[in-house]
């Protein structure tokens, strides 16, 4: 007996020393149990929905738990209470009928005035088409004629727990999605390979992007600032790794902005001709391959070129990297039919994919498979523009 006394003791102290130790330990942290309230009006409206509903089953929780634990004290057996016998009782029934219709229904109007809300997208100030890929966002500024992509930017050393994690660790990219506040932003979204879903909490906004399919939403953001999202859709093994960042500027800010893009497009057109003539050294190529590798390839291919097989296969001693450079070069244009390989043809420059191809046939021992095969390691730009078609 007093042994078994000591275990009961035992592991009531350790339960409890457990329970103290989580709760010192997270001591005066921050801790965000609801749904953000967001800075744009349909983000307040699903909020207030939230909390409506949310009170609603409150009190019927109150109402029916009040009745139950009286019923258990005030009718228990140990009173001598006697249940009473009855199998059907037709104003009961149709009470306890009527009763949750009238709160479906009274749920039912708000709700169903903010679903209206949320899918009226005329009279918008401004259309931006967002195309999900694996796994990277799209955008397209219809009015404007601006297009980019927006990566991952979070840095692989991060990643591999070789530095410590900053703040919005895989929450940080390379462009981020520009908008001006106060006016009312009409989103199309859409995929080029699987389901996406964009959503950032803060905005209110979460849309699928499905193949084929252009789907609507709108937001209105009300303050500059920096607003952080990802991809709420099991895309694939890179899901992780396809956050959206939308900040948020004034119109003064935001009109410099579309300036700077204009500008930096017609200057990239210029530079990209020219770079499409020029002669790289294979040094050069390398390191440019090295860094456009790992944020657009590793994902799939893992930095050491291992891949993951069947879906993603090995670059390291493959048919790909080790066989026809016209071949390697057309796959990471146009990518290949049935399969995960996307095409790059829109998303790279002809030097960043003369790069990429010069590196991966230099890497992890395929610089001596080529040199067996007497086939070329170094490609130049002007390789690439003349099978981009």
């Amino acid at each position: 007996m007093i042994c078994g006394k000591s275990k009961k003791t035992g592991l009531l102290a350790g339960l409890l020393s457990l329970g103290l130790f989580f709760f010192a330990g997270q001591a005066g942290a921050a801790y965000d149990y609801n749904m953000p309230r967001g800075v744009t009006p349909i983000s307040r409206e699903i909020y207030d929905l939230h909390m409506i509903i949310f009170w609603i089953c409150v009190a019927i929780g109150v109402v029916v738990f009040s009745f139950l634990f009286y019923s258990l004290i005030k009718y228990r057996k140990s009173k001598g209470a006697i249940a009473a016998q009855f199998h059907e009782h037709t104003w009961v029934e149709i009470i306890w009928a009527i009763i949750p219709f009238i709160i479906l229904v009274v749920m039912a109007i708000p709700a169903t005035k903010v679903l209206i809300a949320m899918e009226d997208t005329s009279d918008s100030d401004l259309s931006i088409k967002i195309t999900g890929h694996q796994w990277k966002w799209q955008y397209e500024y219809l009015d404007e004629d601006i297009n980019f992509f927006s990566n991952l930017s979070t840095p692989k050393a991060e990643i591999n727990n070789q530095q410590q994690k900053n703040k919005w660790y895989l929450l940080q990219v390379d462009k981020p999605l520009v908008v001006p506040i106060h006016k009312k932003i009409r989103l199309l979204l859409t995929s080029n390979d699987v389901i996406h879903s964009w959503w950032v909490p803060e905005l209110g906004v979460k849309k699928d992007a499905v193949p084929g399919f252009i789907q609507n939403v709108w937001m209105r953001i009300e303050q500059p600032g920096i607003y952080r999202g990802q991809c709420a859709e099991l895309c694939g093994q890179g899901h992780g790794f396809m956050p959206i960042v939308v900040e948020a500027k004034t119109e003064e800010d935001y009109n410099k902005w579309l300036a700077a893009q204009k500008k930096g497009r017609a200057e990239a057109t210029i530079q990209a001709a020219r770079a499409a003539e020029k002669k790289y050294t294979k040094d050069e190529l390398l390191k440019m391959g090295k860094q456009s590798y790992d944020m657009h390839c590793a994902v799939c291919h893992k930095a050491d070129g291992s891949g993951m097989p069947p879906a993603f296969p090995a670059l390291k001693n493959g048919p790909i990297s080790t066989g026809a450079v016209k071949g390697h070069i057309e796959i990471v244009l146009h990518g290949k039919s049935g399969t995960a390989m996307q095409a790059f043809s829109a998303q790279l420059s002809d030097e960043d994919i003369a790069a990429i191809v010069t590196y991966e046939r230099e890497a992890w021992g395929n610089k001596e498979i080529n040199a067996k095969k007497n086939q070329p390691i170094v490609v130049q730009p002007k390789d690439v523009k003349e099978l981009r078609g």
